[in-house]
């Protein structure tokens, strides 16, 4: 039942977020952009996972092999969500107004569009436990290379919120929710 609320919930959340940081750093974002040069070159390496290039090719690689596959539904979801998020998460950028350096910062668009890719993948692939597992490391290593560089921590908690509000309205869209969420059929109970 939370997966089909979950594309309001997220994004009151992410809203209510944006609302409470305001313009500037919180006490847990200064956490983050504390000067420590013993993780100076992981900070980095993290960021290979929210890089363009490698969220754009896993993207291309999930349309491909659902079409290869003859899902229609699933391959033109993909097709479809990840563009609508960018758009989404420039308008949320234009709306807060929060910015780090001279430049829009909530809600992080790298990890938005690294959470609705993966998220776009899992689903792809049936909801599997070991691709929701891999999803959720891949995407808190793309979140750190993101606060501890280009944005506030917040930042990317706003992009996970708002990442994951777009995957749950695609899937229930698109008829593809994992399986927990379906409704129940009970042997000889007429719907």
């Amino acid at each position: 039942m939370l997966f089909r609320w979950w594309p309001v919930i997220g994004l009151l959340l992410m809203i209510g977020l944006g609302r409470w940081v305001g313009r500037g750093p919180t006490a847990v974002d200064r956490y983050f952009l504390r000067d420590n040069t013993a993780i100076y070159d992981w900070r980095l390496v993290l960021l290979v996972f929210t890089d363009v290039r490698v969220v754009t090719a896993a993207w291309v690689v999930g349309i491909a092999v659902t079409f290869w596959q003859r899902r229609w539904r699933p391959a033109l979801t993909i097709a479809v969500t990840a563009p609508a998020a960018t758009f989404l998460v420039a308008a949320c950028k234009q709306a807060f107004g929060r910015t780090k350096g001279a430049t829009l910062a909530y809600p992080s668009g790298h990890t938005t569009m690294l959470v609705v890719v993966l998220g776009l993948l899992v689903m792809a692939a049936g909801w599997a436990a070991w691709t929701l597992v891999a999803a959720s490391v891949v995407t808190a290593l793309g979140m750190a290379g993101q606060a501890l560089t280009y944005h506030y921590f917040t930042d990317t908690v706003g992009g996970l919120l708002l990442g994951t509000a777009v995957v749950a309205a695609a899937a229930v869209v698109a008829g593809c929710p994992p399986e927990s969420v379906e409704p129940r059929r009970t042997a000889g109970v007429p719907d």
